[in-house]
């Protein structure tokens, strides 16, 4: 918590200000009782209308500067609590954008949205609260009984046991609710993963008829998540009840031993309605506590779930600088094995290839045989767990600015993913500076010229979130033209035209090879087609590489390569 406490410090005026004006509010309000005993025991028992009158008119002038210092109080607080909440938000998102692939996967996607907005919410709602009823609360309390001795000690002894008793009460309840309300919280993650999923597949669940059982699997999750907030909820619920028993019957004691001193002539009937307005400020003020508390639990637990995200490093650790070795090529796996967790099974197995520069390397295998893992160390989206990836000579992992590392790499990822704005907005993802002229050679070289041109509004043609107003070969088109807009050095394709009829996607390859910088290009594909040309090609199956060689050599020695050919073009080289 100390490091999401440590972002109010923008706000420190308003933080201070803020629980000031409300002790104010506060002092004033003790004063109340003290001014209606007075009415009492000597407007009305003389009779007096004039000293009402003047009492009454203090009372007033009391509860208007209490509500300026109120309202002063709730801006500054909610200033404080808003702006607090603001930069909260964006350092957990700039943090999670600079998480390793690895610890993004571990989190998931649900509970990283939920943990930004719902559990941030809940800090914002609960600093609030802090900073208008942590000290307010604790001082009317403790104020109304000090006020309580000026009354009548002896009558002020039963404020002496009632607080404790109170005290006790709200701060076990609360001790107990955190956990739960930790359960509630992940629970609420799995129903947020599970409406996700469900939403963000939806045209395949409406494909597979599988409406019933989507509603059925979110129904189960969403009634234990109801389920554990009814059990949370019924437990704390018992804090009111609790509190209000021990105030009723310490209110009774009041107005009894009142009433047997009043008799015995040592006490007044408006000093026993003092005691009584004090006891009720305090009933007024615990009752506030006890929410107050709920929510301060909620909070603490929204808060181990951001310091959670918060304590995870970002990026992959930095590796000490060694002597470059050979840098003839562009690429070099060295006995590579990697393991997406510790103690998991291993994705790849020592795997060994070099790629110089302007070669093209083909990467196919069957699904999950670890293409898209094997090309995704290059730019050091997961770290190799044993051996080493080499680029331009120098092991990856001893750059400390992955950035540096990226800025020359272009990848082409498995999914097309596009950002909601312009074409030109997203070729300019991949380079901020390039031109107009720059994005038309990029779009050309990617086969997507053609049909920018046919949209409205040609760069300028919007894209909806996700690409969703474009088709999935379109959407492929473009993203290999972001790509492309940076001019990288290596270029990683992953199964990047698995959309794409064959014509376009030799088209594609043509004018790839074609390009004037020459890069060195990675293609992961399931078509043998797309990589017969290039100069190595990878097999892997099962995360092991079985054969590396020309499309040639492999059909000759690779039983498995040629297996998936033949499934392509048949034993006579037709296309089937």
């Amino acid at each position: 918590m100390p490091k999401i406490l440590g972002f109010i410090k923008g706000y420190r005026r308003e933080a201070v200000l803020g629980p000031l004006f409300k002790m104010l509010e506060a002092l004033f309000e003790l004063f109340i009782p003290l001014v209606v005993a007075d009415i009492i025991d000597t407007g009305i028992k003389t009779g007096n209308s004039t000293y009402i009158l003047k009492r009454c008119g203090i009372m007033v002038l009391l509860g208007v500067v209490g509500l300026a210092c109120s309202i002063t109080a709730q801006y500054f607080s909610a200033k404080a609590a808003v702006g607090m909440a603001t930069d909260l938000r964006y350092a957990l998102f700039a943090h999670i954008g600079g998480l390793s692939h690895a610890s993004t996967d571990r989190f998931g996607t649900a509970t990283l949205l939920s943990r930004t907005t719902a559990d941030v919410n809940q800090i914002q709602t609960a600093t609030n609260l802090v900073l208008r009823l942590f000290l307010r609360s604790p001082f009317i309390v403790f104020g109304a009984m000090i006020m309580a001795f000026t009354v009548s000690p002896s009558a002020a002894l039963t404020f002496v046991v009632t607080i404790p008793a109170l005290s006790i009460v709200i701060f076990g309840i609360m001790l107990i609710s955190i956990p739960m309300f930790r359960r509630v919280q992940a629970k609420l993650d799995a129903v947020l993963g599970r409406t996700r999923e469900t939403i963000t597949g939806a045209r395949v669940v409406r494909a597979f008829v599988r409406e019933d059982e989507s509603i059925a699997e979110f129904t189960k999750t969403n009634q234990e998540l109801t389920h554990l907030q009814r059990v949370t909820g019924r437990f704390s619920a018992l804090l009111n009840p609790l509190t209000y028993v021990i105030i009723n019957i310490s209110i009774l004691v009041i107005i009894w031993r009142g009433g047997v001193q009043v008799n015995a002539g040592n006490l007044s009937q408006g000093e026993v309605v003092a005691l009584y307005n004090y006891m009720s400020q305090i009933l007024i003020e615990l009752i506030k506590m006890a929410n107050f508390i709920i929510l301060i639990t909620k909070a603490v637990a929204s808060g181990s779930r951001i310091r959670a995200i918060f304590a995870t490093p970002t990026g992959l650790p930095v590796h000490e600088e060694c002597r470059a070795e050979d840098g003839t090529n562009a690429v070099e796996f060295k006995n590579v094995s990697l393991s997406y967790h510790e103690n998991a099974d291993k994705a790849l197995l020592n795997i060994s290839f070099a790629a110089k520069p302007g070669e093209t390397v083909g990467i196919i295998g069957g699904t999950g045989s670890g293409k898209s893992s094997l090309v995704s160390l290059i730019p050091r989206l997961y770290d190799v767990s044993e051996g080493a990836v080499l680029v331009g000579g120098r092991d990856v992992r001893t750059y400390e600015n992955p950035q540096d590392l990226r800025a020359k790499i272009g990848i082409v990822p498995q999914k097309a993913e596009l950002f909601a704005g312009t074409v030109r907005d997203n070729l300019r993802f991949g380079n901020e500076n390039a031109t107009d002229e720059d994005c038309r050679e990029a779009l050309l070289a990617a086969q997507a010229l053609s049909f920018v041109e046919e949209k409205e509004g040609g760069l300028d043609f919007v894209i909806e979130q996700g690409g969703r107003n474009l088709s999935g070969g379109q959407k492929q088109r473009l993203t290999v033209a972001r790509a492309l807009c940076r001019r990288p050095e290596i270029l990683i394709l992953d199964d990047s035209a698995s959309a794409l009829d064959y014509a376009t996607d030799a088209a594609l390859r043509k004018a790839i090879a074609a390009l004037p910088y020459h890069p060195t290009v990675f293609i992961v594909s399931q078509r043998t087609a797309s990589l017969s040309h290039a100069d190595r090609i990878v097999v892997l199956d099962d995360g092991v590489a079985v054969g590396i060689g020309t499309h040639d050599e492999l059909m000759t020695a690779c039983p498995i390569y040629r297996e998936i050919h033949e499934s392509q073009f048949g034993s006579e080289g037709v296309m089937v």
